[in-house]
């Protein structure tokens, strides 16, 4: 088996919480979002976040709005809608049953 195929399949999975994590902290920049990504070692790139942002978008999870930049075109800033916040919660209550189960599963005693 290939350890690096296993990772990222994982990282797949969590990267739609993550991302809306992100954007939940306030308006967010795609180019801060890879930022903040990285940041915590979670790399992901341009050609992965764009069609995820655009997916969640006609999900009616985002919105987003044209920004003027003094140093080339206008930025997109995307948000959470009422929609995405709700969706976001659901999300988080998963996450946080998944991961407690996993913990209990890899933390006792054999």
């Amino acid at each position: 088996m290939n350890i690096d195929n296993t990772a990222s399949q994982m990282r797949k999975g969590i990267l739609e919480f993550c991302i809306l994590s992100v954007i939940k902290r306030g308006e967010a920049y795609p180019s801060d979002i890879i930022d903040m990504m990285k940041a915590a070692n979670l790399t992901i790139f341009e050609g992965t976040l764009y069609p995820l942002l655009t997916r969640l978008k006609n999900a009616g999870l985002l919105t987003y709005r044209w920004v003027e930049s003094n140093s080339g075109p206008p930025r997109k800033y995307f948000s959470l809608t009422e929609k995405g916040a709700q969706f976001y919660a659901e999300l988080e209550t998963t996450w946080n049953e998944l991961a407690n189960a996993v913990h209990s599963i890899t933390q006792k005693p054999q």
